[in-house]
């Protein structure tokens, strides 16, 4: 087995307008994080803040197309894991077990809410470890800063990722059309409903959106017109 396969190397190779644009967004999101942050804040102790954020911006600007950086998962995701960060430090007085419950139940909840953001994770910790001023803001911590630096890192990443089309943000907005055709019949609809059920049947997260999984597969289908017979059999 080759090492880049143990490692988990990516395989594909990004070109450097995807990087700048990567870089570029982030930068500002970031920027206007800590001057949200900076208001409510000492700098002391938006360090835990910053530091979900920067995770945020990662999955934002780097993969928008992810299923962890669509607004759903963004804003709920650190929404849920901040109220429930709050609350066990308030219920909890050991910060131990206050921490590791916060981070265990957030995870629990994002899942049942659907929600799943790893920086929510960060959230939550530091809901109860980031120091008596975040204590003092009690529930308030939830809106302003977490809730409010999200939705503008959210807004950032839609207007940064809007001029190129092929990954607007959100992805259901990227323009990435392509039906998959076998003997000339449209099996794009079929395909979508076998790949959902695919999905399902792992029972695990797939950190890649629907419509990604989709477009990919009629890329293949497409671009196998020797298979294509084959690949008729197979929808019958």
């Amino acid at each position: 087995m080759r090492l880049s396969k143990i490692l988990g190397i990516e395989i594909v190779e990004i070109g450097p307008v995807e990087r700048l644009v990567s870089a570029c967004g982030s930068t500002l999101a970031i920027y206007l994080v800590f001057c949200i942050s900076a208001y409510s804040l000492p700098t002391g102790n938006i360090i835990g803040v910053i530091a979900s954020m920067g995770a945020t911006a990662v999955l934002l600007y780097a993969v928008p197309m992810s299923a962890f950086s669509q607004p759903w998962p963004v804003i709920a995701g650190h929404s849920v894991s901040a109220l429930i960060g709050v609350s066990c430090a308030r219920l909890i007085p050991n910060p131990a077990i206050a921490t590791a419950c916060a981070v265990g139940a957030s995870i629990a909840a994002m899942h049942v809410f659907k929600c799943i953001h790893p920086p929510g994770g960060a959230t939550a910790f530091t809901a109860v470890m980031g120091g008596e001023l975040i204590s003092d803001l009690g529930y308030g911590y939830v809106f302003y800063p977490v809730l409010l630096n999200v939705m503008v890192m959210v807004l950032v990443a839609v207007c940064v990722n809007y001029p190129f089309k092929w990954r607007r943000y959100p992805s259901v907005f990227a323009q990435k059309t392509n039906q998959a055709k076998v003997g000339g019949a449209d099996i794009s609809q079929e395909l979508h409903s076998r790949i959902i059920f695919a999905m399902r049947s792992l029972d695990s997260f797939v950190d890649v959106s629907e419509e990604d999984l989709v477009y990919l597969a009629n890329t293949v289908i497409n671009n196998m017109p020797g298979q294509n017979q084959t690949i008729g059999k197979a929808f019958k």
